[in-house]
């Protein structure tokens, strides 16, 4: 072996040398970085293994089969329960916690965002940066808000005459339909640093196993707890105009949506409950309506299943109709009172993770 072929081995041994230890201190410093993003004396913000939920309330349109499941849950996790601990703040780039507004955790929680740290060389003004943080707001469908920590001390969404001296980035771990991603959260990574760049800032990013992890855990709870109840309405006779039955829905108190659908204002513009009519635009008649309730979305001191069923019976007398199941066989006093019981248990799983049915977290979650 010649000296130039010992030499270049020598070379190529130093080079992989080098190449493994940076990696190593890559990887430390992002495991420095979350240590230092997610610090608190509390659990986890996801899951601890523990007994297996009851069995939430199927999401089907219309339904009262009360099983366990839910839009795109996986069954075989079932025997996990969500029960975060999450103190009320926002969890600060390199001095721990520090108090916060509700309105800046709401929109930058830590139970259900990954939390990304911008530190800032020098102090920033709103006004400047907010035209840079705007052009990265989602990834996939999942939202991104960011938060700044005042010169008053107080962290806070990000306005014009603001003044920051840290930033913190949040993007939701789950919605309704998936669960945060590996290429959503790399294209999050690589748009964020050049984001960064643009405002003077360095961001902390969490390592991307644990989001994924975190993200799968959260994405079950909502699959798990995506449920909606309908209560069906026959008509006893003949078929019901639509023209007629308008005119009856509106005297009931719905407001008519664009897309044909009814829905029942909760008072504080919200959505109580909807209706549907189960035809399609431009039908003349109907002789089936449903009347559906999004459960984790109505806070549970608005009573939605009992209003609904409220509504249902004052519409029975209206439309000569009767309350029936999916195979159209009455349902009874009885029947229902089962269900509002199963509903309350419902709402108090939700409340025990700390996401409860119609507050912010929910309203993210399942919108």
């Amino acid at each position: 072996m010649t000296d130039l072929q010992m030499s270049l081995i020598g070379g190529a041994v130093v080079f992989v040398g080098a190449v493994f230890v940076y990696n190593k201190w890559q990887e430390h410093k992002a495991r420095k970085s979350v240590e230092r993003a997610f610090s608190s004396e509390h659990d986890d913000v996801l899951m601890r293994t523990g007994e297996a939920p009851a069995p939430a309330v199927a999401r089907q349109e219309p339904s009262f089969d009360l099983g366990s499941g839910g839009r795109g849950g996986d069954s075989g996790d079932a025997e996990q329960r969500y029960e975060p601990v999450v103190p009320d703040t926002v969890i600060g780039a390199d001095d721990g916690v520090a108090p916060a507004t509700e309105q800046a955790t709401s929109l930058v929680d830590p139970l259900i965002d990954c939390l990304i740290p911008l530190a800032l060389e020098i102090a920033v003004r709103g006004d400047k940066i907010l035209p840079v943080l705007h052009t990265l707001r989602h990834v996939g469908n999942k939202p991104i808000h960011y938060i700044g920590l005042a010169v008053s001390g107080e962290w806070e969404p990000i306005a014009h005459g603001g003044v920051y001296t840290k930033l913190q980035a949040g993007v939701q771990l789950a919605s309704r339909t998936t669960a945060l991603n590996e290429l959503e959260y790399s294209e999050l990574v690589t748009r964020l640093r050049t984001v960064a760049d643009e405002i003077g800032a360095e961001a902390e990013i969490p390592d991307m196993i644990e989001v994924m992890a975190e993200a799968k855990t959260l994405h079950r709870f909502v699959a798990g707890h995506d449920a909606q109840l309908g209560v069906n309405l026959m008509s006893n006779g003949a078929p019901w105009a639509m023209s007629t039955l308008i005119g009856a829905l509106e005297k009931q108190g719905f407001d008519v949506r664009p897309d044909g659908r009814f829905a029942m204002p909760d008072g504080d513009g919200g959505v109580l409950f909807t209706l549907s009519t189960n035809v399609t635009l431009g039908a003349d008649t109907t002789s089936h309506l449903t009347l559906l309730l999004d459960v984790p979305v109505v806070a549970p001191a608005r009573d939605g299943f009992g209003s609904m069923v409220a509504c249902a019976r004052a519409m029975v007398a209206r439309l000569d109709a009767t309350i029936v199941d999916d195979s159209n066989q009455p349902l009874m006093d009885e029947a229902l009172a089962e269900i509002n019981g199963q509903v309350l248990e419902f709402y108090q799983e939700m409340e025990a993770a700390d996401i409860p049915a119609g507050s912010i977290r929910a309203l993210r979650l399942f919108s």
